[in-house]
């Protein structure tokens, strides 16, 4: 069973489609070895050392968390149905509510439009919020994604200046 890492006064929460086969194995978010989640989020500066999928717990220590559309393990979030993710935005608004990030990072363009009612999504911050909570979309880190480390990198980075400009 996957839990949420989450937490009151976060900056950052990344919601991720929902659980593949490797996490729902280990129980942990991001397990597979070619998803790149913990190498992103190290890289553009959320974390000062890249976190194994089984210290996640030690992202509250950086006010960050994870969180996902949908509870169903697949092999590809591809196999998601489209109502599994438009009731999985409706539960992930409440619970946003709720904790109240700065930011909520949806990780997947496709889901977000699907989560959320939206079409024609750009990438980055978008034009809603959720409360005070900033609402952004990031590229899904999973292998299966063909972006470059350097582009997701570059994203992540993004949000972190974003948050970090926020935060004076």
């Amino acid at each position: 069973m996957i839990t949420d890492i989450i937490a009151p006064g976060l900056r950052v929460v990344f919601c991720g489609i929902n659980p593949g086969k490797s996490s729902a194995h280990t129980g942990y978010h991001f397990a597979h070895p070619g998803n790149r989640f913990w190498k992103v989020i190290h890289q553009a500066g959320f974390t000062e050392r890249q976190l194994k999928p089984e210290e996640e717990h030690e992202l509250l220590d950086t006010r960050c968390g994870i969180t996902m559309l949908v509870e169903r393990p697949t092999v590809q979030a591809s196999e998601v149905e489209k109502q599994e993710l438009h009731e999985g935005g409706r539960l992930l608004v409440k619970k946003i509510e709720q904790y109240q990030p700065q930011a909520l990072a949806v990780l997947g363009k496709k889901a977000f439009e699907q989560a959320f009612s939206q079409r024609g999504v750009k990438w980055g911050k978008q034009n809603i919020t959720i409360g005070e909570t900033q609402v952004w979309v990031l590229p899904n880190p999973s292998g299966l994604n063909r972006a470059s480390l350097e582009k997701l990198v570059e994203s992540y980075r993004e949000l972190d200046e974003a948050l970090a400009m926020r935060g004076r």
